[in-house]
């Protein structure tokens, strides 16, 4: 996986179905539907979550429904659920009967919950299911964007990952620059997630960072306060080339 991989390895909302995010509404379909429309802009903030937690080693105090990192950067976090490493399953923390967990620390979840039950989206709603660690990114990218959240976290706890969403304005506030994020983080994301229509997720994520687009065939031309980014795509609509300058 890369360094998507490497990301990680350490380490209210109106009802689900008019979630908002900066005046955009949320909704998708399917998994897939999910990663077209927002899987690069849910990946983007990673990247700004690891900026500020990177290499730090982390602990999460249930009662008070925070994370820390280090000694001093406390977030507040919503769980998603766990992944046990010896059966390889998810469990998604509303099923966790014996976790006697608070129903607050729950609310994305169950709110997940009732917009896959909305919109019949097993990965949402069946609470206990054979899993990969893509599964799990896809869970975190999902809410995310769903809940305006800053980023989400896997804390491998050595038994299993937990998976947690945070809210952050350190973490929202992250400066980067723009031109090499997205020429690094659209080629991260189609390898490795397979999504059937590249050149949807292309136009979509340049579209939501205000990139004015133009199409010529197969190739989309995308320009922004002087950044160019130009992509090609094949007759199935999947990335062949990609490049940009400034």
């Amino acid at each position: 996986m890369g360094l998507f991989n490497n990301l990680f390895k350490k380490k209210e909302e109106k009802t689900a179905s008019t979630t908002t995010q900066n005046n955009q509404t949320i909704s998708f379909t399917s998994e897939n539907d999910f990663l077209e429309k927002f899987g690069a802009i849910a990946l983007e903030k990673q990247r700004n979550l690891f900026e500020i937690t990177g290499g730090l080693s982390w602990n999460v105090d249930m009662n008070k429904e925070e994370i820390t990192f280090g000694d001093d950067l406390t977030f507040p976090m919503q769980v998603l659920g766990s992944f046990s490493h010896s059966s390889e399953t998810w469990l998604w923390i509303w099923d966790n009967k014996a976790g006697g967990y608070a129903e607050s620390v729950m609310k994305q979840a169950l709110l997940l919950k009732k917009y896959g039950e909305e919109n019949n989206i097993d990965l949402l709603t069946v609470g206990k299911f054979d899993a990969t660690q893509n599964d799990l990114h896809l869970i975190g990218m999902i809410a995310v964007e769903m809940f305006n959240a800053s980023g989400y976290y896997l804390g491998n706890y050595g038994q299993g990952t937990m998976v947690v969403t945070i809210k952050s304005d350190a973490v929202d506030n992250v400066e980067s620059e723009e031109l090499a994020r997205i020429l690094t983080v659209f080629p991260e994301l189609i390898s490795t997630f397979e999504i059937q229509n590249h050149k949807n997720a292309f136009t979509n994520y340049l579209s939501q960072k205000g990139y004015e687009l133009t199409s010529n065939g197969n190739e989309i031309k995308a320009e922004k306060n002087g950044n160019v980014i130009n992509a090609v795509f094949n007759d199935d609509n999947l990335l062949i080339k990609l490049n940009g300058n400034s």
